[in-house]
């Protein structure tokens, strides 16, 4: 960081003795730079890659789809739409995820980061260490119908689960959990629908028409979601669908 640092101040104050173009600059310094320098280069643009996809990353190869539909449908069976937060939705959805994801994580940081910042590996040896953690996660949590629909699509037939390709094993991981990110959250809807029916049948039969029964059903979900220790029992039940 500190040679970067100092690279821009010294395009940005330059003397005039140094005034020749920008680009014959790094053309020249490039033709001048040695291997080491080079690969450096490319890890810091790789880096930059890295972080301007972290989000889909973080989507598309983690247990936040999941985790985040079924926070969302949690929200939506109470009734409170706006409540908790969407910052503290989330935030949860992230912590959970890094709870979930933390072995993963540290696998994928010893076997191939550490050693490619230690220059123990270069980058075709530290990549395939670090993706592997993560196909084997997403292996473990796949549906084997949607693996089959992809190899049907991509008609590239795969013979060992440790052998599925990336482009097939990422769009079938992420319908898997939208698929059980679903399933968990008609479970959750089915209590709180429950509460609704029964609120409603009894306004009903009491005559009050002109009372919306949701107005009456909000509180007793909200009491029955505090008295079953529902956070607790939803971030442990979340965590534990994962193997």
């Amino acid at each position: 960081m500190k040679w970067f640092l100092t690279a821009i101040c010294f395009l940005v104050f330059a003397s005039p003795a140094f005034s020749q173009s920008t680009p014959d600059v790094l053309l020249q310094a490039l033709e001048q730079a040695d291997g080491q320098t080079a690969g450096r280069i490319i890890q810091l643009a790789g880096l930059l890659t890295v972080i301007s996809l972290a989000p889909g990353i973080l989507v598309t190869m983690t247990s936040f789809t999941r985790l985040i539909i079924a926070l969302s449908f949690l929200r939506s069976g109470l009734g409170l739409p706006t409540t908790p937060s969407n910052l503290i939705v989330i935030s949860l959805a992230l912590f959970l995820t890094a709870f979930i994801m933390g072995p993963t994580f540290e696998q994928s940081y010893n076997k191939g980061i550490q050693p490619l910042i230690e220059n123990k590996l270069n980058e075709q040896q530290a990549i395939p260490l670090i993706i592997e953690p993560f196909r084997v996660f997403m292996a473990n949590n796949v549906r084997p119908e949607d693996v089959k629909l992809f190899e049907e699509l991509s008609r590239e037939p795969v013979s060992a689960v440790d052998e599925i390709p990336m482009r097939i094993l990422i769009p079938a991981f992420l319908i898997s959990e939208l698929r059980r990110g679903f399933e968990i959250g008609f479970m959750i809807l089915l209590p709180f629908l429950v509460i609704d029916i029964v609120v409603a049948t009894l306004t009903m039969s009491m005559g009050m028409m002109m009372l919306p029964p949701t107005v009456l059903s909000l509180p007793f979900k909200v009491l029955f979601f505090v008295l079953v220790d529902g956070w607790s029992l939803m971030a442990g039940s979340l965590v534990r669908s994962f193997s």
